[in-house]
């Protein structure tokens, strides 16, 4: 098939690079604008912009896709359908209907479970021990169309949102390149969603990040992990913010909620239920540490805590 890819973060990659190794015709590349980045606040191309144009590809950057010379160039391009992961807007109507087969679209759940902007992060902070991908038949309500094709993933109790998306952009990819290849054929139509079970994922906000140390050691583990990499969990040290990149939960409760025990060794602090052993943190204005590191460096009181 002829087809136009619509994406844009890094876990979109692997979906680009395996329909270009398939029989299937890549003949352009959708993605959002260039964004600014770093401390120097840059203009820079998305991931996908920049693997497209590596490859010679045409690079299509509407603002909106309802834009009305984006609209024009797709329908000149006559793409039988457009696959499309982690594209970042939505898809009006009359654009879902220019490819005959629509748009095809890789989710990064077992739908209907977890449809918005951050399924893996949200599959990490609920405790969900399995996860997955899924193709379906874009509609203009959010990640509600029919269902082609899913896979299932396994959630490991060390998973970091960063570790199953990457994982799942390789597998999810190969899910993509499957479900085309069905369409093309005719043996593969799309099943509606069940009504049951319906969850939401919103995007995962930096307020939403910050760590509640009377919450129990086992759900704050979730939520360091589940935001790392981006946008990290944090809490403030001293009225600076310090961010959580990991920890490990420990039994023990003789801590309370935020206080810290320090040593040579490690830094643990209490939760309302055990404690965690910090990993990786990151203080204000410095790069990533270890506790340890960041500890030797810092003169502490009796007492102190994390949080305020």
């Amino acid at each position: 098939m002829r087809l136009v890819f619509a994406g844009t973060p890094e876990v979109a990659v692997p979906s680009l690079d395996a329909l270009l190794a398939s029989d299937h015709e890549v003949v352009a590349v959708v993605t959002r604008p260039d964004a600014p980045s770093g401390r120097g606040r840059r203009l820079q191309p998305s991931p996908v912009a920049e693997r497209a144009a590596e490859l010679g590809l045409e690079i299509l950057r509407p603002d909106h896709p309802r834009d009305a010379d984006f609209v024009a160039r797709l329908s000149e391009l006559a793409p039988d359908c457009c696959p499309v992961v982690a594209y970042g807007a939505l898809i009006p109507q009359r654009v879902i209907d220019i490819p005959r087969h629509g748009w095809v679209n890789l989710h990064f759940s077992l739908l209907p479970a977890w449809r918005g902007a951050a399924p893996v992060q949200h599959a990490i902070l609920n405790g969900d021990e399995v996860t997955g991908a899924s193709t379906f038949s874009l509609v203009k309500a959010m990640d509600a169309g029919p269902v082609y094709r899913t896979i299932a993933e396994p959630i490991g109790p060390t998973d970091t949102a960063g570790d199953l998306l990457h994982r799942l952009s390789l597998s999810g990819a190969r899910l993509l390149v499957e479900t085309l290849d069905g369409i093309e054929s005719g043996d593969l139509r799309p099943q509606p969603q069940p009504a049951e079970g319906v969850t939401l994922a919103p995007k995962i906000t930096v307020e939403d990040a910050v760590i509640n140390w009377s919450a129990g050691a086992a759900e704050i583990d979730r939520r360091i992990r589940a935001c790392f990499p981006a946008p990290g969990a944090w809490s403030t040290f001293r009225g600076e913010r310090i961010k959580i990149n990991s920890a490990v939960p420990d039994d023990r409760e003789d801590l309370a909620p935020g206080v810290l025990e320090v040593s040579k060794r490690s830094v643990r602090v209490g939760t309302g239920r055990g404690s965690l052993l910090l990993g990786q943190v990151q203080a204000q204005g410095k790069k990533p540490m270890p506790a340890a590191d960041w500890a030797r460096g810092v003169q502490f009181a009796d007492g102190e805590k994390l949080g305020g």
